[in-house]
């Protein structure tokens, strides 16, 4: 499948003209992710946008993200976080990524304490 590059960096363009978002950890946003080389998760639709889960803020620009997607994989890179927008969704581990808060929008969901600390500790021992 090609992926549409030039059409991203124009929305890309339009993106980092904005101004930074406010969030809060255990957040589950849109985000525009764009399109990305290879395997990279890459955002959706005309927009470029996924759900992401924000693990962890560092300032008012920057925010350490995990993607969601509705594929169901046995692998520990996968992990469920519940109903998302009437959908079940899992967040994808190996995909983890700093973002400019710039790509976040819309609030889809807040995930509880308990599941947000199991991702957490799976992603610590990723490393």
């Amino acid at each position: 499948m090609k992926k549409d590059f030039d059409n991203w960096n124009k929305r890309k363009k339009e993106i980092n003209e904005g101004k930074p978002n406010f969030y809060h950890e255990r957040e589950i946003r849109w985000c525009s992710i764009g399109i990305n080389v290879g395997f990279e998760q890459d955002g959706t639709n005309k927009t470029y946008r996924r759900p992401v889960l924000i693990i962890r803020g560092f300032s008012r620009h920057v925010c350490l993200v995990v993607p969601l997607t509705t594929s169901q994989k046995k692998n520990p890179y996968h992990i469920g976080v519940g109903i998302i927008g009437e959908v079940e969704a899992f967040v994808i581990l190996s995909q983890i990524r700093l973002i400019d808060t710039k790509r976040l929008h819309d609030r889809l969901d807040i995930l509880d304490k308990d599941r947000f600390e199991r991702i957490r500790k799976a992603i610590i021992s990723l490393i």
